[in-house]
């Protein structure tokens, strides 16, 4: 039951680095991607490079989640690398762009890394 959860808690991470992707690499200066990040169209203009980037890497920690799941139990530590990096990540952007972070990255990554141990 704990590793249906804890791979359940993966797959969700993955699709939510999926999702940043999208933003990040194709709705950066849409009016969506504009709003979810609260920039004007000129400051997305000027940072569309580095979010396309960013975006990218994103998709990086998605396709590692992806991978330890296609594994089976033997992608555990697979799994549990890319959430570590979710983690980092998380905590990283929750200190240094905002809190809202934590919650939206950090905590599932944590929480999904956790059952992972336990299963």
């Amino acid at each position: 039951m704990t590793v249906t959860i804890a791979n359940i808690l993966v797959g969700l991470v993955a699709l939510l680095h999926l999702y940043f992707l999208i933003l990040e690499m194709f709705l950066w200066d849409k009016p969506f991607g504009l709003r979810t990040f609260g920039h004007t169209q000129e400051s997305a203009k000027g940072s569309k490079i580095l979010a396309m980037n960013q975006g990218l890497y994103n998709g990086f920690l998605a396709a590692g989640l992806v991978w330890g799941l296609s594994l089976g139990e033997a992608g555990n530590s697979i799994k549990i690398f890319f959430l570590g990096c979710v983690v980092i990540a998380g905590v990283f952007g929750g200190l240094t762009v905002g809190r809202k972070i934590l919650l939206v990255q950090a905590l599932p990554a944590a929480a999904a890394l956790a059952l992972v141990f336990l299963s």
